[in-house]
């Protein structure tokens, strides 16, 4: 262990020697637990990290002066269209989507490196139940997607095939999902097949350059953004575990979207076909200052420019189709190939740039006291996993339905969009409107048949409440046999148990 005059020399290089303040407060083990923290920070690294954290503390934020002359939509060629491509060309995606995935070649990567703060709660995120029907969490909704996407790539190709699943988690997550994991059974999947890997993390810095102290005896540090990815698949050897299951292309996707498709075969096999090694799932932005990124083209490189990088002239710009020009909202759902990442990882990683992030960093005072700002008072840095986008030798986009892809979950239900009320209302209006098409008919509390209709209630919900398990049905296929009219009553769950029971006699 290193002794408390290197580390205190190591920090004086850094300028950060104030780390150390509260060293003779301390007792024995807390002692130890600072030393062994400081000590990992490399002098050189923490210096640079705080310099360039102040130094982009520093800048305005707004949209980039020089945008609009720079930017451009992604050429035609380089988009494909789950909403506006014919039938054939869609069973001809999916179809090769499922052949890669029953040859065991296909991989999903979930970034869980962030708490529910925003939600209230303090475990990860993929650990809420947005209140379901059935209760179940983000976590268990996602592996249940794995399990029958298997199972129709099993059935389809006559094979026996495994979709590993690739966690990325941070000193936060890490514990308590594993936890989490262990409690459920890993939800009935193999748990040599669940990977779980810890990303970096980094010191919040002040507005002055100063790494902040959250106690006496530790720094404050957050994930270092989903961009972390790239150094941690090389910290824990991930694409060599990937090269040795066989695996060639990689999903990556954030926790917190509801209605995400894990291992999507028409996604898939959309990268595939078109030789990708990097795509990109989009829906249209609903209005020109929704706060999502847009996928574009920046001096002819394929980019996310974030919407506060955006002016409101640029944003509201008109298409030749009188749609939105720059209209391709990124939703954090992605396709790489394994051989894109590791060159990645080998050569472009250190080229990525940070993002700033302000923060309110609870800190301890000169005097030792706990402080909890009302107001941004740090800087934390971070990658985004999309800056890599201009390293693909052929990037391609892909544009899905919001109603049946995208619904993530940010806030709590005190804020207008994207809380747990919303991701609920989604899922189970997906459900419904699948029911519908599958010839269900829904009744009321009194035995009345309801009108059917596609559209929500005024309070949001769907006209009867349906719940449909993922391990029936990954995307609305198969229902009609359990469901063709019949009369279901409201709230309905159609689980595995259920689907037995319906289930004809002659199938």
């Amino acid at each position: 262990m290193d002794s408390e005059r290197d580390v205190r020399a190591q920090l004086q290089r850094a300028g950060q020697d104030h780390l150390l303040r509260f060293y003779a407060d301390l007792a024995p083990e807390a002692r130890a637990a600072l030393l062994a923290e400081l000590a990992s920070l490399e002098a050189d690294a923490l210096r640079e990290h705080c310099q360039r954290a102040a130094a982009a503390g520093a800048l305005a934020p707004g949209p980039l002066p020089d945008l609009a002359a720079r930017l451009q939509p992604l050429p035609p060629e380089r988009v494909g269209s789950a909403i506006r491509c014919d039938q054939e060309t869609r069973l001809r995606w999916e179809e090769e989507g499922f052949r890669q995935i029953s040859l065991n070649k296909v991989a999903v990567l979930l970034l869980a490196g962030g708490q529910g703060t925003r939600l209230g709660v303090t475990y990860p995120k993929g650990m809420y139940q947005v209140g379901l029907p059935s209760q179940k969490t983000l976590y268990q909704l996602q592996a249940e997607r794995i399990r029958r996407v298997q199972q129709l790539a099993d059935q389809r190709q006559g094979t026996h095939c495994t979709v590993p699943w690739y966690i990325m988690t941070s000193e936060f997550t890490l514990g308590p999902t594993i936890k989490f994991f262990k409690e459920h059974d890993f939800f009935h999947l193999d748990p040599t097949n669940v990977v779980l890997f810890e990303q970096r993390m980094l010191p919040a810095v002040t507005f002055e350059g100063k790494a902040i102290l959250e106690r006496k005896d530790k720094v404050a540090m957050a994930p270092d953004g989903n961009g972390g990815l790239y150094c941690a698949l090389a910290d824990h050897q991930i694409l060599e575990d990937m090269k040795q299951r066989g695996v060639e292309f990689v999903h990556v996707y954030c926790v917190d979207n509801i209605l995400v498709r894990l291992a999507d075969p028409v996604f898939i096999g959309f990268c595939v076909l078109q030789g990708a090694d990097c795509g990109a799932k989009v829906v249209e932005k609903a209005y020109p200052e929704e706060p999502v990124g847009v996928v574009c083209q920046v001096d002819g490189v394929p980019q996310v420019v974030e919407y506060s990088e955006i002016s409101p002239e640029i944003a509201g710009q008109l298409g030749a189709d009188g749609g939105l020009l720059y209209n391709a909202g990124n939703i954090c759902n992605h396709f790489f190939t394994r051989g894109f990442l590791d060159v990645v990882t080998r050569e472009f990683e250190p080229l990525l740039r940070l993002h700033v992030a302000m923060k309110k960093v609870p800190y301890v005072d000169e005097e030792g006291n706990l402080v909890k700002p009302l107001r941004p008072n740090g800087i934390k840095m971070e990658k985004f996993v999309f800056d890599v986008f201009q390293f693909a030798k052929n990037f391609v986009a892909f544009e899905v339905c919001r109603e049946e892809e995208f619904s993530p979950l940010k806030n709590d239900d005190t804020a207008d969009r994207d809380n747990p009320s919303t991701c609920r209302r989604a899922l189970l209006a997906q459900h419904y409107r699948w029911a519908l098409q599958a010839g269900a008919h829904f009744l009321d509390v009194h035995g009345v048949q309801l009108t059917e209709q596609s559209g929500l209630l005024p309070n949001g919900d769907p006209p009867a409440i349906c719940e449909i398990s993922p391990l029936v049905s990954y995307s609305g296929e198969g229902l009609e046999m359990y469901l063709q009219g019949r009369q279901l009553q409201s709230p309905f769950i159609l689980d595995e148990d259920q689907a037995r029971l319906l289930r004809p006699q002659d199938c």
